[in-house]
């Protein structure tokens, strides 16, 4: 097009579409604007109280702005709650909730276990359970492979009777059937569930490791379940099985250990993380970052961030599902139609999304989620990572051997790099 054509089409389009519009709305707006005494009271403040409840006076704080009318937010308020039940709980046990049901077996390793990125345990638990027979030859064991929340109690024991998380799956004539296979599930180093992680003792110190401990891989995570199966005598494994970050660390399993593995399920599993779900996790990770209960990790003698947790979980949640599902399920679907639009949740999708986050804020510990996410994050079978990570596994050790043994870990390196 012509310059002298575009002027033209441009004046046409100034001329006869956007001042007539304008002018037209801008005289519609003006004239439906009804007139204002001076002595009208203002409304501003009633408009506001739409989606909810002024906060009542026993409950009222005390008023430091004068633009802040203090009405209560029911969302915001059960936060507050938590927080205030919280800080009353005994200070010789402490706000921290205990994730451990009592109701595992525990492994104890007192052989040092390097990690993929130079960091080392002296020593570390694995909780465990465990359902069906182990034959005489220890040929029919499968390694059951946990999500990244989920404990080892996927199925109920007489010990733990409440159902688990693969209960249906799990039992005689089941998937995984008791009747012929001895079935291990374990609870990840990193985790809270009663294996070693960010939550447990430094036998260096008496104290929490907290962000103190080092940088895990799922790699590293698997290699610790091996050291269970050398425990217990179990050479070789029938079948590895795990689900999402489980059917990563069964993949995992077959590539470190290929002599040790009959068959490999990887269930929802993947071979590296891509960048959307990696995108997703840092996400939520900053979220429970930016807590100030998380205090740098330092939290377990103090509230923990509960409200990071929940907002994590409903980040994560999203996730969990497609935009079909989503669809279907909820819709566009209120939760009380014939309510006001809230600014708390008020279509179904936000109810549930909160209910989630609600649901899992005290159930899992926060700097579990922040080391086992990112080491879902780290995990990449490809021959290249895997070569370097062998490279530098080789380099750590051979350091460590001309220390003598000496066995001190890197500090946090949840930090942000100095250079993007």
């Amino acid at each position: 097009m012509s310059a002298s054509r575009a002027a033209v089409s441009a004046t046409r389009i100034s001329s006869k579409t956007v001042k007539p519009f304008s002018r037209s709305w801008g005289q519609r707006f003006s004239q439906a604007r009804p007139t204002i005494p001076a002595e009208a009271p203002v409304c501003h403040r009633a408009s506001r109280q739409l989606h909810t409840q002024p906060r009542r006076r026993s409950e009222a704080p005390e008023a430091t702005d004068a633009s802040n009318p203090a009405m209560s937010f029911p969302c915001l308020d059960a936060l507050e709650t938590k927080t205030a039940t919280l800080e009353a709980r005994s200070l010789a046990s402490g706000p921290e909730p205990s994730y451990t049901s009592g109701a595992t077996e525990v492994y104890s390793c007192k052989d040092p276990l390097l990690l993929d990125w130079g960091g080392v345990l002296p020593e570390f638990n694995i909780a465990y359970e465990t359902w069906g027979k182990l034959n005489a030859d220890k040929s029919n064991t499968i390694l059951l492979h946990t999500g990244l929340s989920a404990s080892s109690h996927a199925h109920s024991t007489e010990k733990n009777p409440k159902p688990g998380w693969w209960e249906k799956f799990i039992g005689p004539g089941g998937c995984l059937d008791t009747d012929k296979y001895h079935i291990i599930c374990t609870n990840v180093i990193g985790g809270c569930y009663g294996s070693t992680g960010p939550s447990s003792i430094d036998p260096a110190d008496g104290k929490n490791y907290a962000t103190r401990f080092p940088i895990l891989t799922l790699n590293d995570m698997v290699r610790a379940q091996f050291r269970l199966l050398d425990g217990l005598g179990i050479n070789k494994l029938y079948a590895s099985v795990g689900a999402s970050m489980g059917g990563m660390q069964s993949l995992a399993a077959g590539v470190h250990f290929p002599t040790r593995v009959g068959r490999v399920v990887s269930i929802s599993g993947c071979a590296r993380s891509h960048p959307y779900s990696i995108a997703m996790r840092h996400t939520q990770r900053q979220v429970l970052m930016m807590d100030p209960n998380w205090a740098r990790g330092y939290y377990y003698d103090r509230v923990p961030p509960h409200a990071g947790m929940k907002l994590a979980r409903e980040i994560a949640t999203v996730t969990y599902r497609s935009g079909p599902e989503w669809e279907q399920r909820f819709g566009r679907r209120r939760a009380d139609p014939s309510k006001q639009p809230a600014l708390c949740p008020d279509f179904l999708i936000e109810t549930y999304l909160d209910h989630a986050g609600e649901k899992f804020c005290l159930e899992y510990d926060p700097n579990s989620l922040l080391y086992v996410s990112k080491a879902m994050d780290l995990f990449d079978l490809g021959a290249e990572h895997q070569h370097a990570t062998a490279a530098r596994r080789a380099e750590r050790s051979d350091s460590l051997e001309a220390a003598g043994g000496d066995f001190s870990s890197s500090t946090c390196s949840l930090d942000l790099p100095e250079t993007p």
